[in-house]
């Protein structure tokens, strides 16, 4: 199966191969621009191949991002990974993630010129919470007791959907964006049943 973009697929036994193919097929004068699809084997398959994780932390190395993830069949799932574009956003798990391959010194120029980028213009310290992490902005908070409607609405939610709720609040990276956030959020939730 060739994904709808077009590239085939490739899979990797160790993180060690994901990483020799991606320093030999993507340099700086000749950046592999549209991504690669990565063939991840599914746990139990018994198919040798490098793991989710290690995907995430080679693209890290490399200056990549890991993105859209889909089945493919029995044995592999795909998971999407690509050139970090410029004021792309950042996770804090991703920011977690970095330091520890800084300090294991696994973090290539590229990689680290792309933690320099977001470091200079403020998207480092912006990084965004995980599902697991994220609290409520204090700023909903307030505006959800304002707003008993809302507020039920919220109540209702599970934890996923708070999260995808909370997501554009919690990316939001100036003052004036996190208030149109939490105006959109109470609109949002005032207008559901």
């Amino acid at each position: 199966m060739t994904p709808s973009d077009g590239t085939a697929p490739r899979a990797f036994e160790t993180a060690a191969a994901l990483d020799t193919w991606l320093t030999t097929h993507s340099t700086p004068e000749h950046p592999l621009q549209g991504g690669l699809w990565v063939k991840v084997a599914k746990k139990g398959s018994g198919t040798p191949s490098v793991t989710a994780a290690e995907v995430n932390d080679v693209a890290l190395c490399h200056g990549w991002i890991t993105g859209q993830r889909k089945g493919l069949d029995a044995t592999y799932y795909l998971q999407r990974i690509t050139p970090r574009r410029p004021g792309s956003l950042w996770s804090m798990v991703n920011v977690r993630r970095v330091a520890e391959l800084t300090t294991e010194g696994r973090m290539l120029p590229s990689g680290l010129a792309e933690v320099d980028a977001a470091q200079a213009d403020g998207r480092w310290a912006a990084a965004y919470e995980s599902q697991r992490n994220a609290e409520v902005p204090d700023e909903l908070t307030a505006a959800l007791e304002e707003n008993p409607r809302a507020r039920a609405a919220f109540d209702r939610l599970g934890r996923t959907e708070r999260y995808q709720v909370m997501l554009g609040l919690l990316r939001a990276r100036t003052s004036r964006n996190r208030a149109a956030q939490v105006v959109a959020v109470i609109r949002e939730l005032s207008e559901r049943r």
